[in-house]
């Protein structure tokens, strides 16, 4: 499959006054939630931000996010702009100014991120997609339901061994690195900052005990039942039906090779099982069966 730029919703009200997002997608990174990005961005009924992914509560509350949250603060409007450049565009001029204030003087307050979702039209239901939010300590997500204690929630799930694996893929190339020997695979998936996006038997309770009417969703349902998974969206959101195009083409899939070797997969698998025993003890025999 080919990587396809997100589409982001078109609507865009420069009058609309702050509010809060009705939806959040947390999760988890390299599950699908670009595809579902993609998705979405196309329904007239849903408005997601020029960025994508706000980073907010992740901000408040992972401290050790904060440098990267702002370079992608830095980049994330001129990248914006320098599309519009590329595909000769003229860049709206309500735009450029949304860009330039929200990235401008004191950011991360509660103010602020109402300000994130005011563009949206009246009709629509501002979409906060970030992945991080999954992570959220038991603190920040009690934050998040103080804050939204109505917001519909989805999470995206894959296979925990598969997910960890396409996250090292990603890291290895954006640092242009390529283990030279199994035992550099093997020191390269014992790495602990592949647990943190994964660990589902932490984040799956945290987020279910405040909301309980969650709407998970198996990665592998993406590509056997991709229209299956936008029904239980739209009916989970509250919105109508929608035809979307390139249903079934992935988004920001990992090019081929740099795979790791058998023995760095069968560590992942052992290290990985409980998390798999957690989901089939939460979710069930089969759910486990269509998150890869």
């Amino acid at each position: 499959m080919t990587q396809t730029m997100i589409t982001i919703s078109p609507a865009f009200d420069p009058d609309g006054q702050p509010r809060k997002p009705g939806a959040l997608c947390i999760g988890a990174q390299k599950a699908g939630t670009s595809w579902l990005a993609q998705m979405l961005g196309q329904h007239p009924q849903v408005w997601i931000p020029p960025f994508k992914e706000v980073q907010y509560f992740n901000h408040q509350h992972i401290p050790e996010h904060r440098r990267w949250i702002a370079w992608h603060y830095r980049n994330k409007p001129q990248e914006i702009r320098d599309r519009h450049r590329a595909r000769k565009v003229p860049m709206p001029p309500k735009l450029d100014a949304y860009l330039d204030g929200i990235t401008s003087g004191k950011m991360f307050h509660n103010q602020w991120y109402k300000r994130i979702f005011a563009p949206a039209p009246a009709h629509a239901i501002p979409l906060d997609l970030t992945p991080e939010y999954s992570a959220l300590p038991d603190e920040g997500v009690e934050a998040v339901a103080r804050f939204l204690p109505k917001v519909r929630v989805i999470y995206l799930i894959r296979h925990p061994v598969d997910r960890a694996i396409s996250q090292l893929r990603m890291n290895l190339r954006r640092e242009k690195r390529v283990p030279a020997s199994t035992a550099d695979w093997l020191a390269e998936v014992a790495n602990p900052v592949l647990d943190e996006r994964g660990d589902y038997a932490t984040y799956l309770p945290r987020w279910l005990a405040r909301y309980p009417d969650m709407l998970v969703i198996p990665f592998g349902r993406i590509s056997s039942h991709p229209h299956l998974v936008m029904d239980a969206v739209e009916a989970h959101l509250g919105i109508g039906p929608c035809f979307y195009s390139n249903l079934t083409q992935k988004v920001f899939a990992n090019p081929g090779g740099l795979m790791p070797p058998p023995e760095a997969v069968a560590a992942l698998e052992d290290r990985m099982a409980p998390q798999v025993e957690a989901l089939r003890r939460i979710m069930g025999e089969d759910f486990v069966a269509a998150i890869r």
